[in-house]
């Protein structure tokens, strides 16, 4: 068997491995493993074949998956859905309790409950929404 196809193989392995666990060094060697098919469908001698693998993998490894993880590994930078609605400001449409009231927040009527049930929210006040549990928006009056 051509030691490309070998190296090709190893690559294909690697690579699948990688799917499964994801840590991104396996995808880093399956490269190297990659470009060292193409050195070995060129002609280049085994050893140098192992020294392109060793460097291709080294700096791969050290370098790239870092960075690589660094993109994959960042918070999501929106919300989206009810949790955008989390720490934005509500006008109080009907007087709020613990057990219930409406808000307005950006426009649309939700019904509420006050965060600390003992408060009373009359009616006009700006709220800020603390967390929204089912359609009911959870508030605390802002001060």
């Amino acid at each position: 068997m051509d030691p490309w196809l070998i190296w090709l193989i190893i690559a294909a392995v690697l690579a699948v491995v990688e799917i499964f666990t994801l840590t991104a060094a396996l995808g880093m060697l399956s490269a190297a493993a990659l470009v060292t098919a193409g050195s070995a469908a060129v002609g280049l001698p085994l050893p140098f074949q192992f020294l392109v693998f060793t460097v291709v993998a080294t700096v791969t490894v050290l370098f790239v998956r870092p960075i690589a993880l660094r993109h994959v590994l960042q918070p999501q930078a929106a919300r989206f859905g009810v949790d955008a609605l989390v720490g934005r400001t509500a006008h109080v449409v009907s007087e709020v309790t613990g057990r219930g009231g409406r808000v307005l927040i950006d426009g649309e009527e939700w019904t509420a409950r006050a965060y600390d049930e003992t408060l009373v929210i009359p009616a006009g006040r700006t709220v800020d929404v603390m967390e929204i549990s089912g359609a009911t928006a959870i508030v605390y009056p802002r001060d």
